[in-house]
This record gives C-alpha cells, structure tokens and sequence, in this order.
C-alpha cells in the first residue's frame, strides 16, 4: 500500500510490490497507484473543491477544462505531493532523474463542453514523470487517459482512472504523446494533475512566494 495521508507518505508492503510496478511501467510507460490519496483526507479535500471556483481555461493545441483558482487546498495538494519519500518511491517506479518538485493544477472536465486534451506531450519545463490524481466524487463516465508512441495507433497505455483517490504516473519524454478524451454522461471529471519535474526545487517555489 501507498498513501499520502495528513502525517506524509505511508508505503508498506513487500518490496516485490515495488519491482511489480516497476517492470510494468518499464514495459508500458504508465501505471496506476490505487487509493493514493488516503480515504479520509481525500473526503475533506473533495469537500473544499466543491466550495471553490473554477474558471474555464484554455491550452492552445490541446483544448479546453475549467481550472481551479488557486486557494488553501491547491497548497495543501502541493505540499501533500513534494514529499521528497514519495519523491523517492516514483524515482524507484520509473527510474526518472533527481526529482525537484512537483507542479499541477486541479481540473474539472464537464460533459457536454468539449471539454477534454488532444494528443500532446508536455516535454518541457524540466518535466519528467505526469501524474493525475482523480478527485471526482462520482464514478464518470469517459474522461480516459491514453497513452502511445507519436505515429501509433495502438496505445501503450488506457485507463479510465475512475477509482476515489486513485493516481497515475506516466512517462513524459520525447516520442511519447498522451491524451484525456471527453467526458460523457452528466458526471463531471475533477483531477488534481502535474509533473514531477528535475527543476526548479520546491523549496525554492515557497521561498518565492509573496
């Protein structure tokens, strides 16, 4: 088992669990973290999205969302998320670089809005490993990650990452594109989604700050 909870990252468990989800993220550039998010602070995080604003946001070439405006809980996902033990663990999952920080956004896809992300990479700003955490509420329907190698039709990786605090952590780098399709039915998607990236380092994020 790996969780963030309010005390840090708990991980427990066999190390082969860890060799597990690395021999798969090695043969398929992406795999799944169930339940990072622990239940119970993933309930009080669900609730202060609910009571935040969103504005719609656009990403030229990849397309629409409504975004979070920053608040306390996009702070509290940051500082949960820049913990230099799960730092470690997506270094041993992936075999990535030295990880400086992590950096994302919350999103909310609504059904019928065209909201959604066309095929691109995010190979750049130091980007390393993505990650989406789903924070929806209720099960969706749609709103699927896909990943593949640029020129292919066959994808390395699908997944609907529907499960209440589930994450994924995929490959960015060059020759590999991802996409998240539209979200159908009347649930949106809401997900708290970035990259750990090589630079700059966290610390120097919050010393910046106003």
């Amino acid at each position: 088992m790996v969780q963030l909870t309010r005390s840090g990252l708990v991980a427990s468990g066999p190390a082969a669990h860890v060799e597990r989800l690395r021999a798969q993220f090695e043969e398929r550039s992406c795999v799944r973290l169930p339940a990072l998010i622990e239940p119970g602070l993933l309930a009080f995080i669900q609730h202060q999205i609910d009571l935040a604003d969103f504005a719609p946001q656009g990403h030229e070439g990849v397309g629409r969302e409504t975004a979070m405006i920053q608040n306390v809980t996009f702070s509290l996902l940051h500082f949960l998320t820049n913990d230099t033990h799960l730092f470690e663990l997506v270094r041993q999952i992936t075999g990535c670089a030295r990880i400086g920080c992590f950096i994302g956004r919350v999103y909310r896809l609504i059904p019928g809005l065209g909201h959604a992300a066309d095929w691109h990479s995010d190979t750049f700003e130091c980007r390393m490993i993505g990650m989406s955490v789903n924070l929806s509420t209720d099960i969706y329907q749609g709103g699927t990650f896909h990943l593949r190698k640029v020129g292919s039709t066959a994808p390395l990786c699908e997944i609907a990452n529907t499960g209440a605090g589930d994450a994924i952590l995929f490959r960015i780098a060059k020759g590999l594109e991802h996409q998240v399709t539209a979200v159908e039915g009347t649930t949106p998607k809401t997900a708290f989604a970035g990259w750990f990236r090589s630079q700059p380092e966290f610390l120097s994020l919050i010393a910046a700050r106003p």
